[in-house]
């Protein structure tokens, strides 16, 4: 199946940007709630694939409230920019982060777009990105910008939903989206009853046009080499890293 045209992509993106202005307050101990508890534990295993020194600088892409930049810099001591394009993420970041002396002195946080970064080509010792490729028009592309300014050698790490390859997990994993997902999130608000019925069918349509293996060859042809990926709880989600190639 092909890509979708940019207006159904553009029009996927404003969906999502809209969804989750109003969320970044609760968006955390939501997000943690909603996936079982399974997502801070993804982030982990995302973030000790990057194997940072503490001179090194990794940009963070889609950084939302700066969880991943945080745990970058409390792990290994490195200098951390955090990239996203919604200012309403961002606002709480910058709470975040500044709350810590430690960690607001080892990180920087900017306004910008994966498809059109505002830096210059290997400006970063590495990268990180969390739940990003569903929400742009053209998966290679990104991956194509996003590898551009590593150096080589750097790690490139990330963190995806995905569908359970398992026939009764996914079917399980169906009946959450559809009906579990909504239901939590009408307890914990308006905004994030929305946000449970927009996930499960953007998760399955991604996967649909993008399954595992084609996103790793997405990576293989940007540029990026030793591409692995694991699986995470019975395919609910997926790390995927490798290294920037000369």
């Amino acid at each position: 199946m092909g890509e979708p045209g940019p207006s159904t992509a553009d029009a996927r993106k404003e969906q999502a940007l809209k969804l989750f202005a109003g969320l970044p307050r609760r968006y955390d101990a939501a997000g943690a709630a909603l996936s079982f508890g399974q997502d801070p534990r993804w982030r982990r295993a995302m973030v000790a694939r990057v194997d940072a020194g503490p001179r090194d600088r990794v940009l963070d892409v889609a950084t939302g409230t700066g969880l991943v930049a945080a745990a970058l810099v409390r792990r290994f001591g490195c200098r951390v920019v955090g990239l996203d394009q919604s200012p309403e993420m961002l606002g709480r970041a910058e709470e975040r982060l500044r709350a810590n002396s430690g960690l607001a002195a080892r990180t920087e946080l900017v306004q910008g777009e994966a498809e059109s970064l505002p830096f210059a080509d290997r400006d970063f010792d590495h990268l990180t990105f969390t739940y990003l490729l569903r929400y742009v028009n053209d998966p290679a592309a990104t991956l194509r910008e996003l590898a551009r300014v590593v150096k080589p050698g750097g790690r490139i790490a990330s963190l995806e939903f995905m569908l359970p390859p398992n026939r009764v997990t996914r079917y399980l994993w169906r009946l959450y989206t559809r009906v579990g997902l909504p239901t939590l999130g009408r307890l914990i608000s308006r905004d994030w009853l929305e946000v449970g019925r927009f996930l499960g069918p953007s998760i399955t349509d991604f996967y649909m046009r993008l399954p595992l293996e084609q996103q790793l060859e997405l990576w293989r042809a940007a540029g990026i080499v030793s591409v692995e990926a694991k699986v995470m709880s019975l395919g609910g989600g997926v790390v995927i890293w490798g290294t920037r190639g000369a």
